[in-house]
C-alpha cells in the first residue's frame, strides 16, 4: 500500500495585519519530502499519526509537506501555490490512500475556501482514491471540503491536545474502508451562528454539551461526529460553527448532523462571549493575587484582545500600560514581538541600560487611534536564539523558533522581547532565555486558550483581558462584508431553523 500524506496548517484572520508569506510556514520555513517525514515523525500532530499508523501497518507511506503557520491574514497566492502544488504533484503518480493534516480555516489573496480549493486539485488528479482529512475544531467547513473528501475528523479538544488522536482516527476509518469495509458516508449541517473563541473551550457549556454528544452518537455507531465552532474573525462566507458525521448510510450521517446543529442552535447563547472592560480585569487579577498563599504561582492574565494563535499582531502595549497604571509589580511579560527593540538590545549588549520604544509598531486598522510605543527604561538581561523544543501537551516534540530575542529587566518585572510573533503555549517561551514563569505574581500571556495546558498547572488562577485588538471578541470592531447573513449573534433576527 502507498500512502501520500501531507501537513499544511493555517488559520486565516482575514483582519490580521501580520503578513504570511512562504516563509511563516515552519521555524524555517516549510519543509518537503524526506525532510518533512523526518520531522514530523514522532510528533503528536496529525500528519505524526499518519506516520504512525502506516508504519504499523507496514505500509509505504511518503510526505509531501509540513507547513504549519501561526494564524495571520491571507496566506499569500506564492506560498499557497507552492505548498499546494507540493501536494498534488505527490499525489499525481498514484496512490492508494490520501491522508490530510489540514486546518480547515486558511484563506489566501485569492481563495476565501483554500482548503476547499486544494481538496479540489487533489481531486482532479486523483479522482478515485480514498481521501481522509484530519480537521482543526476551528475550521470553517464549505461545501467545497465536503464535496471533495471522503473523510473528516476533527478535534474534540480545545485548547487542542488530541490532534494525533485525531489524525489516528481518521486513518483509521479510512484504512477500514480499504480493507473491504462499505463506503463511508459524509454529511453536513451548518446552523447560522458565528462562535466567539472563548466560548469554545471543550471543557465547560455548550461546547462541552456539544462534544459529549458527538462522543455519544460516535459510541452509539457513528464511525465519527465532528464539532467544528469555526472561526469567526474571517471575513468570508463559510465562517461558522458546522457539524460533519460519517456514518455507514447517507441517511443515518444527515440525521445525526441535523440533531447535533439543531442542539447547537437552541444553545446559541451559549457560544456568545462579552468582555470586561480591561481595567477591571485587571482589578480582578490584583485581587486574585491578593487572596492567593505564598508561593501559590502567578496570576494569568491572558491578553486575548492581541492572541497569537488568532492572528494578532503580538506588539500591542494595552494591557501593560494598564498594568502599570494600576501600580502591578512583579510581572513576566511575554513574548512581545518587536524587532526593532531586539536589534537594540543585542547591539547594546548583556547588562546595558537601554530607552526603548516598546511594541504598538504595527498599524491594526481599528477604529480609533493607534497608540504610540510604549517609553520604557530597562536593562538587558539576556538574549538568544529564541528556538525551543516543545516538550507539550500541544506540538509536542517540534521545534519553535522566536526569531531573536531578549529579556528587559523592568522595575515592573521581566519582558521577553522576541523578532516574530509566538503564541506562549509552552514554558520554553520563557526557559529558553533563562526566565522562570514560577517566579512572578503575574504573568502577561498574548494567549486566549493554548498557553493553558501549560501553564495553568503553575498558576494560581487567571483572568481574560480583552485589548480590543486584531483578535477582541466584539465583533462591531470589524466590518464583515463577504460573510453571509444573517447571521447570530451579528444580526438580533436570524431564520428560523428546522433540522429533521
Amino acid at each position: 500500500m502507498r500512502i501520500v500524506a501531507a501537513r499544511l496548517n493555517h488559520e486565516t484572520n482575514t483582519f490580521s495585519p501580520v503578513p504570511t508569506p512562504l516563509a511563516a510556514f515552519g521555524p524555517d520555513g516549510p519543509s518537503f519530502g524526506a525532510a518533512a517525514y523526518e520531522q514530523s515523525r514522532g510528533s503528536r500532530t496529525g500528519l505524526g499519526s499518519f506516520i504512525d499508523a502506516a508504519q504499523a501497518r507496514g505500509a509505504q507511506i511518503s510526505v509531501a509537506v509540513n507547513a504549519t503557520a501561526n494564524p495571520s491574514g491571507r496566506v499569500h497566492d506564492t506560498a499557497y501555490e507552492t505548498l499546494a502544488t507540493a501536494i498534488v504533484d505527490a499525489v499525481r503518480p498514484g496512490c492508494d490512500l490520501i491522508l490530510l493534516d489540514l486546518h480547515g480555516a486558511m484563506a489566501t489573496q485569492s481563495f476565501d475556501d483554500g482548503e476547499g480549493e486544494l481538496l479540489k486539485r487533489v481531486r482532479a488528479v486523483a479522482p478515485h482514491t480514498p481521501l481522509a482529512v484530519a480537521l482543526d475544531l476551528h475550521a470553517n467547513i464549505s461545501p467545497a471540503m465536503v464535496a471533495h473528501a471522503d473523510l473528516i475528523v476533527g478535534f474534540k479538544t480545545y485548547p487542542h491536545v488530541d490532534m494525533h488522536e485525531t489524525g489516528a482516527h481518521a486513518a483509521r476509518l479510512a484504512f477500514a474502508w480499504l480493507d473491504g469495509g462499505r463506503r463511508p458516508a459524509l454529511a453536513w449541517a451548518r446552523p447560522p451562528l458565528l462562535s466567539h473563541t472563548l466560548r469554545s473551550a471543550t471543557g465547560a457549556g455548550a461546547m462541552q454539551r456539544a462534544v459529549q454528544r458527538a462522543r455519544q452518537m460516535e459510541t452509539a455507531g457513528l464511525q465519527a461526529v465532528s464539532v467544528f465552532a469555526g472561526f469567526s474573525l474571517a471575513d468570508i462566507p463559510d465562517a461558522g460553527m458546522s457539524v460533519v458525521t460519517v456514518g455507514d448510510t447517507p441517511a443515518q450521517a444527515q440525521a445525526a448532523a441535523d440533531a447535533l446543529a439543531a442542539q447547537l442552535w437552541q444553545e446559541r447563547d451559549g457560544f456568545v462571549y462579552r468582555s470586561e472592560p480591561l481595567a477591571a480585569s485587571v482589578a480582578q487579577a490584583r485581587v486574585l493575587r491578593q487572596a492567593a498563599p505564598a508561593g501559590a504561582g502567578p496570576v494569568l492574565l491572558l491578553d486575548h484582545g492581541d492572541n497569537v494563535m488568532s492572528g494578532g499582531s503580538c506588539d500591542t502595549t494595552t494591557l501593560l500600560e494598564e498594568c502599570l497604571h494600576q501600580g502591578v509589580v512583579n510581572i513576566g511579560v511575554g513574548p512581545l514581538a518587536d524587532p526593532q527593540t531586539v536589534a537594540q538590545c543585542v547591539a547594546a549588549g548583556v547588562g546595558a541600560t537601554v530607552q526603548v520604544r516598546l511594541g504598538n509598531h504595527t498599524p491594526l486598522g481599528l477604529p480609533g487611534v493607534q497608540r504610540p510605543p510604549l517609553a520604557l527604561q530597562a536593562r538587558v538581561q539576556a538574549v538568544g536564539d529564541g528556538r525551543f523544543r516543545i516538550t507539550g501537551p500541544i506540538y509536542t516534540g517540534e521545534t519553535w523558533a522566536m526569531g531573536r530575542s531578549a529579556v528587559l529587566a523592568h522595575a515592573a518585572g521581566l519582558l521577553v522581547v522576541t523578532e516574530r510573533p509566538m503564541e506562549p503555549l509552552d514554558l520554553g517561551v520563557f526557559t529558553s532565555l533563562g526566565v522562570d514563569p514560577r517566579a512572578f505574581d503575574y504573568l502577561l500571556l498574548k494567549s486566549r486558550m493554548y498557553c493553558r495546558p501549560a501553564f495553568g498547572p503553575l498558576s494560581c488562577g487567571m483572568v481574560e483581558c480583552d485589548s480590543r485588538g486584531v483578535t477582541a471578541s466584539d465583533y462591531g470592531l470589524f466590518e464583515f462584508r463577504r460573510l453571509r447573513r444573517p447571521i447570530y449573534p451579528l444580526d438580533t433576527v436570524a431564520p428560523r431553523l428546522h433540522f429533521p
